[in-house]
């Protein structure tokens, strides 16, 4: 990635999600250098807006998963399911076979669900049932976490934690981005350039 690409999309970045400077160069680096990103934040600071906007601008397939006490490691991985018509197995792949991964509070999520993400953030790939299969060459996983609340939820695991490149921390914007926000979603409103 050239620096001309990467200030692209720095720009392009900033365009959507006002004030996160350096979060936004933090993230392209761990992009361009394929290390998994944790974003901790409190809501409504632009963290799932960030991985969304990302993996549009390079034309990234892109997943989500929200992460619950009830998720289990089948609903990320996949499973096999009975194909009657054939009379075999087949399998259904989840939403870790992508590109961008974002795992939507990730420390809600008992630690065995979190460690379905080991193998596939360390060596790119995934077993099931014995069978090993490669993820995408570009298989890149952005974690997000809530700063401000604790009660029901797992902390990482060491293991997981050494499989993220970065932790970043995603504040609201300084007022002045956060006035240059509000200007910018009043030109976007009908009629607030005399639109009728």
């Amino acid at each position: 990635m050239t620096n001309e690409i990467f200030d692209r999309l720095g720009n392009a970045l900033q365009e959507v999600v006002f004030g996160q400077e350096e979060t936004t160069k933090q993230l392209l680096i761990a992009l361009l250098t394929g290390g998994h990103v944790i974003l901790e934040g409190v809501p409504g600071t632009g963290k799932t807006m960030l991985a969304r906007v990302i993996s549009q601008l390079i034309q990234a397939d892109f997943r989500r998963i929200q992460l619950t006490p009830d998720i289990l490691p089948a609903d990320i991985l996949g499973t096999n399911i009975f194909d009657l018509k054939n009379q075999e197995f087949v399998l259904k792949k989840g939403p870790i076979f992508t590109q961008i991964l974002l795992a939507d509070e990730i420390n809600r999520t008992p630690p065995k669900t979190q460690s379905a993400l080991l193998e596939a953030m360390a060596e790119g790939q995934v077993t099931l049932d014995g069978e090993t299969m490669v993820l995408s060459e570009l298989f890149w996983t952005l974690a997000t976490q809530n700063s401000l609340e604790f009660e029901g939820t797992y902390p990482l695991p060491e293991a997981q934690l050494d499989r993220f490149l970065f932790k970043l921390i995603v504040d609201y914007p300084a007022a002045g981005a956060e006035r240059e926000l509000l200007a910018s979603a009043r030109m976007t409103q009908p009629g607030a350039r005399g639109d009728a």
